[in-house]
Protein backbone atom coordinates (compact mmCIF):
# COMPACT_ATOMS: atom_id res chain seq x y z
CA UNK A 1 0.00 0.00 0.00
CA UNK A 2 2.85 2.55 1.15
CA UNK A 3 4.61 1.55 -2.38
CA UNK A 4 0.95 2.92 -4.39
CA UNK A 5 0.51 6.09 -2.31
CA UNK A 6 4.33 6.74 -2.97
CA UNK A 7 3.90 6.40 -6.88
CA UNK A 8 0.12 8.33 -7.13
CA UNK A 9 1.66 11.18 -4.90
CA UNK A 10 4.45 11.33 -7.46
CA UNK A 11 2.00 11.68 -10.38
CA UNK A 12 0.36 14.49 -8.82
CA UNK A 13 3.34 16.15 -8.25
CA UNK A 14 4.31 15.80 -11.89
CA UNK A 15 0.78 16.90 -12.77
CA UNK A 16 0.73 20.29 -10.44
CA UNK A 17 4.13 21.36 -11.31
CA UNK A 18 3.40 20.69 -14.99
CA UNK A 19 0.39 23.23 -15.00
CA UNK A 20 2.17 25.32 -13.32
CA UNK A 21 4.72 25.41 -16.13
CA UNK A 22 2.02 26.65 -18.20
CA UNK A 23 1.41 30.42 -19.17
CA UNK A 24 -1.54 31.90 -17.32
CA UNK A 25 -4.51 33.85 -19.44
CA UNK A 26 -2.74 36.43 -21.54
CA UNK A 27 0.44 35.56 -21.46
CA UNK A 28 3.40 33.33 -23.64
CA UNK A 29 4.30 30.56 -23.01
CA UNK A 30 7.83 32.67 -22.12
CA UNK A 31 5.95 34.05 -19.20
CA UNK A 32 5.66 37.54 -20.70
CA UNK A 33 2.58 39.22 -19.78
CA UNK A 34 0.66 41.65 -21.51
CA UNK A 35 2.20 45.24 -21.64
CA UNK A 36 0.57 47.61 -19.75
CA UNK A 37 -0.02 51.32 -20.18
CA UNK A 38 2.83 53.97 -21.45
CA UNK A 39 5.76 50.61 -22.16
CA UNK A 40 9.28 51.69 -20.91
CA UNK A 41 10.39 51.18 -24.64
CA UNK A 42 13.80 49.93 -24.83
CA UNK A 43 16.69 49.04 -27.16
CA UNK A 44 16.93 50.39 -31.05
CA UNK A 45 13.56 52.72 -30.90
CA UNK A 46 15.08 55.37 -33.48
CA UNK A 47 18.07 57.63 -33.61
CA UNK A 48 20.64 59.44 -35.50
CA UNK A 49 23.65 60.99 -35.47
CA UNK A 50 24.86 62.40 -38.80
CA UNK A 51 27.37 60.52 -40.03
CA UNK A 52 27.16 57.68 -37.44
CA UNK A 53 24.02 56.31 -37.23
CA UNK A 54 20.19 56.75 -39.15
CA UNK A 55 17.79 54.44 -37.29
CA UNK A 56 14.39 55.59 -38.68
CA UNK A 57 11.75 54.88 -36.31
CA UNK A 58 8.77 57.36 -38.68
CA UNK A 59 5.62 56.31 -39.57
CA UNK A 60 6.04 53.18 -37.51
CA UNK A 61 3.81 49.70 -38.24
CA UNK A 62 3.37 46.72 -36.26
CA UNK A 63 2.73 42.72 -36.55
CA UNK A 64 3.48 39.94 -34.76
CA UNK A 65 4.65 36.72 -36.78
CA UNK A 66 4.73 34.05 -34.08
CA UNK A 67 6.93 35.31 -30.75
CA UNK A 68 8.41 37.72 -32.57
CA UNK A 69 7.21 41.30 -33.41
CA UNK A 70 8.31 43.35 -36.27
CA UNK A 71 7.61 46.85 -36.70
CA UNK A 72 8.51 48.49 -40.19
CA UNK A 73 8.64 52.50 -40.64
CA UNK A 74 9.72 55.07 -43.17
CA UNK A 75 13.03 54.53 -44.68
CA UNK A 76 16.38 56.24 -44.65
CA UNK A 77 16.40 59.44 -46.74
CA UNK A 78 18.68 59.28 -49.11
CA UNK A 79 18.27 60.57 -52.32
CA UNK A 80 16.33 59.89 -55.16
CA UNK A 81 18.69 57.64 -57.12
CA UNK A 82 19.29 55.39 -54.09
CA UNK A 83 15.90 56.30 -52.18
CA UNK A 84 16.04 54.09 -48.95
CA UNK A 85 13.43 51.27 -48.00
CA UNK A 86 11.40 50.44 -45.85
CA UNK A 87 13.41 50.03 -42.22
CA UNK A 88 12.47 47.09 -39.97
CA UNK A 89 13.24 46.55 -36.85
CA UNK A 90 11.99 43.48 -33.85
CA UNK A 91 11.79 42.42 -30.54
CA UNK A 92 11.07 39.02 -29.29
CA UNK A 93 8.53 37.54 -26.89
CA UNK A 94 6.93 41.28 -26.16
CA UNK A 95 6.94 44.68 -26.75
CA UNK A 96 8.49 45.46 -23.65
CA UNK A 97 11.57 43.62 -24.64
CA UNK A 98 14.21 45.52 -26.30
CA UNK A 99 13.61 46.21 -29.98
CA UNK A 100 16.76 45.41 -32.58
CA UNK A 101 17.24 47.06 -35.87
CA UNK A 102 17.41 44.54 -38.47
CA UNK A 103 17.64 47.05 -42.12
CA UNK A 104 15.89 48.19 -45.05
CA UNK A 105 13.90 46.45 -47.39
CA UNK A 106 15.58 47.56 -50.97
CA UNK A 107 13.74 49.93 -52.79
CA UNK A 108 12.09 48.69 -56.32
CA UNK A 109 13.48 50.63 -59.47
CA UNK A 110 10.26 51.76 -60.07
CA UNK A 111 9.56 53.67 -57.28
CA UNK A 112 12.86 55.97 -58.81
CA UNK A 113 9.96 57.39 -61.54
CA UNK A 114 8.19 59.07 -58.56
CA UNK A 115 11.24 61.60 -57.89
CA UNK A 116 11.49 60.05 -53.70
CA UNK A 117 14.35 59.88 -51.75
CA UNK A 118 12.78 57.03 -49.31
CA UNK A 119 9.54 55.18 -49.10
CA UNK A 120 7.05 55.77 -46.63
CA UNK A 121 4.50 55.52 -44.19
CA UNK A 122 4.60 51.13 -44.52
CA UNK A 123 1.69 48.67 -43.34
CA UNK A 124 1.40 44.93 -43.17
CA UNK A 125 -1.23 42.55 -43.49
CA UNK A 126 -1.13 38.46 -43.17
CA UNK A 127 -3.68 36.64 -45.83
CA UNK A 128 -3.37 33.15 -46.29
CA UNK A 129 0.16 32.84 -45.10
CA UNK A 130 1.85 35.62 -46.84
CA UNK A 131 3.01 39.02 -45.68
CA UNK A 132 1.62 41.79 -47.50
CA UNK A 133 3.96 45.19 -47.06
CA UNK A 134 1.99 48.30 -48.64
CA UNK A 135 4.06 52.00 -49.26
CA UNK A 136 4.02 55.43 -50.42
CA UNK A 137 6.54 56.62 -52.78
CA UNK A 138 5.83 60.20 -53.89
CA UNK A 139 7.67 63.42 -54.22
CA UNK A 140 7.17 65.61 -50.75
CA UNK A 141 4.21 67.93 -50.86
CA UNK A 142 3.12 66.85 -54.23
CA UNK A 143 0.08 64.21 -55.38
CA UNK A 144 2.32 62.46 -57.95
CA UNK A 145 2.18 59.27 -55.56
CA UNK A 146 1.63 55.51 -55.30
CA UNK A 147 0.95 53.18 -53.04
CA UNK A 148 3.31 50.07 -53.63
CA UNK A 149 2.68 46.03 -52.39
CA UNK A 150 5.35 43.44 -51.63
CA UNK A 151 4.89 39.80 -50.27
CA UNK A 152 6.73 37.81 -48.21
CA UNK A 153 6.48 34.75 -46.07
CA UNK A 154 9.40 35.16 -43.78
CA UNK A 155 8.48 39.48 -42.89
CA UNK A 156 11.46 40.33 -40.59
CA UNK A 157 13.98 39.10 -43.42
CA UNK A 158 14.58 42.51 -45.60
CA UNK A 159 15.91 40.30 -48.85
CA UNK A 160 12.87 37.91 -48.81
CA UNK A 161 10.15 40.26 -49.65
CA UNK A 162 8.73 40.08 -53.53
CA UNK A 163 7.26 43.56 -54.97
CA UNK A 164 4.58 43.47 -57.17
CA UNK A 165 4.60 47.07 -58.20
CA UNK A 166 1.98 49.76 -57.71
CA UNK A 167 -1.22 48.98 -56.10
CA UNK A 168 -3.00 52.63 -56.51
CA UNK A 169 -1.72 55.92 -58.06
CA UNK A 170 -2.16 59.48 -57.96
CA UNK A 171 -1.20 62.26 -60.28
CA UNK A 172 -2.21 66.21 -60.54
CA UNK A 173 -4.74 67.07 -62.59
CA UNK A 174 -5.93 63.70 -63.20
CA UNK A 175 -7.38 63.07 -59.33
CA UNK A 176 -7.69 65.35 -56.61
CA UNK A 177 -6.59 62.88 -53.93
CA UNK A 178 -2.99 61.41 -52.90
CA UNK A 179 -2.26 57.96 -53.31
CA UNK A 180 -0.22 57.89 -49.81
CA UNK A 181 -0.09 56.50 -46.45
CA UNK A 182 -2.08 52.89 -47.00
CA UNK A 183 -4.41 51.20 -44.27
CA UNK A 184 -5.13 47.85 -45.40
CA UNK A 185 -7.99 45.53 -43.39
CA UNK A 186 -10.30 42.70 -43.50
CA UNK A 187 -13.85 43.51 -42.82
CA UNK A 188 -16.70 40.82 -43.15
CA UNK A 189 -14.18 38.74 -45.27
CA UNK A 190 -13.84 41.68 -47.95
CA UNK A 191 -10.38 43.33 -48.19
CA UNK A 192 -10.36 47.67 -47.87
CA UNK A 193 -7.53 50.35 -48.24
CA UNK A 194 -7.62 53.63 -46.94
CA UNK A 195 -5.20 55.75 -47.87
CA UNK A 196 -5.05 59.70 -48.13
CA UNK A 197 -3.13 62.99 -46.99
CA UNK A 198 -3.74 66.35 -47.56
CA UNK A 199 -5.55 67.10 -51.18
CA UNK A 200 -9.18 66.21 -50.48
CA UNK A 201 -8.92 63.99 -47.35
CA UNK A 202 -9.01 60.46 -46.50
CA UNK A 203 -10.58 58.10 -48.96
CA UNK A 204 -12.10 54.23 -48.71
CA UNK A 205 -11.36 51.44 -51.90
CA UNK A 206 -12.03 47.75 -52.08
CA UNK A 207 -9.48 45.73 -52.96
CA UNK A 208 -10.10 42.77 -55.51
CA UNK A 209 -6.88 41.35 -54.56
CA UNK A 210 -4.21 41.77 -52.62
CA UNK A 211 -2.32 43.36 -55.18
CA UNK A 212 -5.51 45.24 -57.06
CA UNK A 213 -8.08 48.08 -56.31
CA UNK A 214 -11.21 48.40 -57.71
CA UNK A 215 -14.46 50.40 -57.26
CA UNK A 216 -15.89 53.76 -56.21
CA UNK A 217 -12.69 55.86 -54.29
CA UNK A 218 -14.82 57.15 -50.86
CA UNK A 219 -14.36 60.01 -49.02
CA UNK A 220 -13.68 59.25 -45.11
CA UNK A 221 -12.30 62.22 -43.04
CA UNK A 222 -11.73 65.38 -44.69
CA UNK A 223 -10.66 69.53 -43.19
CA UNK A 224 -12.22 71.78 -45.19
CA UNK A 225 -11.03 75.88 -44.37
CA UNK A 226 -8.14 74.21 -42.64
CA UNK A 227 -4.99 75.77 -44.53
CA UNK A 228 -3.63 72.64 -46.48
CA UNK A 229 -6.09 70.83 -45.26
CA UNK A 230 -3.37 68.88 -42.90
CA UNK A 231 -5.02 65.38 -42.32
CA UNK A 232 -3.05 61.97 -42.98
CA UNK A 233 -1.93 58.37 -42.01
CA UNK A 234 -5.88 56.85 -41.49
CA UNK A 235 -5.85 53.57 -39.06
CA UNK A 236 -9.06 51.97 -39.43
CA UNK A 237 -9.87 48.96 -36.54
CA UNK A 238 -13.05 47.27 -34.90
CA UNK A 239 -13.97 47.40 -31.99
CA UNK A 240 -17.25 46.11 -30.62
CA UNK A 241 -19.05 46.81 -33.55
CA UNK A 242 -17.72 50.04 -34.10
CA UNK A 243 -15.25 51.18 -36.51
CA UNK A 244 -12.57 53.62 -35.47
CA UNK A 245 -10.96 56.10 -38.07
CA UNK A 246 -7.41 57.37 -36.17
CA UNK A 247 -5.54 60.18 -37.95
CA UNK A 248 -3.06 62.62 -37.56
CA UNK A 249 -3.06 66.03 -37.57
CA UNK A 250 -1.38 69.23 -38.53
CA UNK A 251 2.44 69.83 -39.13
CA UNK A 252 4.79 67.11 -39.48
CA UNK A 253 8.19 66.38 -40.12
CA UNK A 254 9.54 69.80 -38.52
CA UNK A 255 11.43 68.29 -35.49
CA UNK A 256 10.21 69.97 -32.47
CA UNK A 257 8.42 71.87 -34.35
CA UNK A 258 5.67 69.86 -35.47
CA UNK A 259 2.52 70.25 -34.24
CA UNK A 260 1.24 66.78 -35.57
CA UNK A 261 -1.51 64.96 -33.44
CA UNK A 262 -3.78 61.71 -33.23
CA UNK A 263 -7.32 61.92 -33.86
CA UNK A 264 -10.52 59.75 -33.68
CA UNK A 265 -13.88 59.24 -35.24
CA UNK A 266 -16.43 56.37 -35.36
CA UNK A 267 -19.03 55.03 -37.90
CA UNK A 268 -21.48 51.91 -37.43
CA UNK A 269 -19.93 50.84 -41.19
CA UNK A 270 -16.21 50.65 -42.66
CA UNK A 271 -17.76 53.23 -45.12
CA UNK A 272 -19.06 55.24 -42.81
CA UNK A 273 -20.12 58.25 -42.01
CA UNK A 274 -17.66 58.88 -39.38
CA UNK A 275 -18.48 61.04 -36.24
CA UNK A 276 -16.00 62.38 -33.77
CA UNK A 277 -17.14 62.05 -29.79
CA UNK A 278 -19.00 65.73 -30.52
CA UNK A 279 -21.14 64.33 -33.57
CA UNK A 280 -19.67 66.45 -36.02
CA UNK A 281 -18.66 64.54 -39.31
CA UNK A 282 -14.99 63.92 -40.68
CA UNK A 283 -15.96 64.70 -43.31
CA UNK A 284 -16.93 68.27 -42.46
CA UNK A 285 -13.70 68.62 -40.14
CA UNK A 286 -14.94 67.03 -36.96
CA UNK A 287 -12.46 64.85 -34.98
CA UNK A 288 -11.31 63.93 -30.68
CA UNK A 289 -7.86 64.43 -30.22
CA UNK A 290 -6.31 61.18 -28.65
CA UNK A 291 -3.10 62.42 -28.58
CA UNK A 292 -1.16 65.81 -28.61
CA UNK A 293 2.41 67.14 -27.34
CA UNK A 294 3.30 64.69 -23.83
CA UNK A 295 6.51 65.60 -21.86
CA UNK A 296 9.49 65.29 -23.95
CA UNK A 297 7.48 63.72 -27.13
CA UNK A 298 6.56 66.20 -29.66
CA UNK A 299 4.39 65.97 -32.64
CA UNK A 300 2.87 62.47 -31.88
CA UNK A 301 1.48 60.80 -35.08
CA UNK A 302 1.89 58.12 -37.84
CA UNK A 303 -0.18 55.57 -36.17
CA UNK A 304 -0.90 51.99 -35.78
CA UNK A 305 -3.51 49.84 -33.89
CA UNK A 306 -2.54 46.03 -32.38
CA UNK A 307 -4.66 43.85 -30.64
CA UNK A 308 -2.15 41.66 -28.12
CA UNK A 309 -2.61 39.47 -25.68
CA UNK A 310 -6.23 40.20 -25.34
CA UNK A 311 -5.30 44.15 -25.27
CA UNK A 312 -5.14 46.85 -27.65
CA UNK A 313 -2.10 49.03 -28.68
CA UNK A 314 -1.28 52.59 -30.02
CA UNK A 315 1.93 52.97 -31.73
CA UNK A 316 2.97 56.05 -33.25
CA UNK A 317 6.47 58.01 -33.60
CA UNK A 318 7.40 61.23 -31.82
CA UNK A 319 10.03 63.93 -31.71
CA UNK A 320 12.26 63.43 -28.84
CA UNK A 321 12.88 66.85 -26.79
CA UNK A 322 15.65 65.08 -25.10
CA UNK A 323 17.30 64.81 -27.93
CA UNK A 324 17.18 67.69 -30.25
CA UNK A 325 14.09 66.14 -32.14
CA UNK A 326 15.42 62.78 -32.89
CA UNK A 327 12.72 60.54 -34.10
CA UNK A 328 11.39 57.50 -31.90
CA UNK A 329 8.61 55.21 -31.77
CA UNK A 330 6.32 54.62 -28.52
CA UNK A 331 4.04 51.91 -27.99
CA UNK A 332 0.98 52.55 -25.29
CA UNK A 333 -2.34 50.70 -24.21
CA UNK A 334 -5.54 51.62 -25.72
CA UNK A 335 -8.30 50.89 -22.76
CA UNK A 336 -12.02 52.11 -23.86
CA UNK A 337 -14.57 54.14 -22.09
CA UNK A 338 -18.16 54.44 -23.18
CA UNK A 339 -17.24 53.43 -26.83
CA UNK A 340 -14.29 55.22 -27.46
CA UNK A 341 -10.36 54.90 -26.84
CA UNK A 342 -8.63 56.22 -24.41
CA UNK A 343 -4.86 56.18 -23.04
CA UNK A 344 -3.76 55.24 -19.78
CA UNK A 345 -0.09 55.64 -17.68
Amino acid sequence: MTKWITIVTAIVLSLVLSVSALAAPGQSSKGNPPAEGKIPMQGAIGDYVEGKIDDPAHDPAIIRDGNQYIVFSTGILRNTSNPGGIYIRTANNSMANPWKSVGEIPSPEWVKDYGTAHLWAPQVVKSQGTFYLYYAVSAFGTNNSAIGVASSKTPADPNSWEDHGPVLTSSQGTVDYNAIDPHVFKDKGEWWITFGSHFSGIKLQKLSSMTEAEGEVQTLANRPGVEHNPIEAPTIYEKDGYYYLFTSWDRCCNGLDSTYKIAVGRADNVAGPYYDQNGVPLTEGGGTILLANEGNQHGPGGQDVIFDKGRDYLLHHYYDANANGVIRMQIRQLVWENGWPQLTE
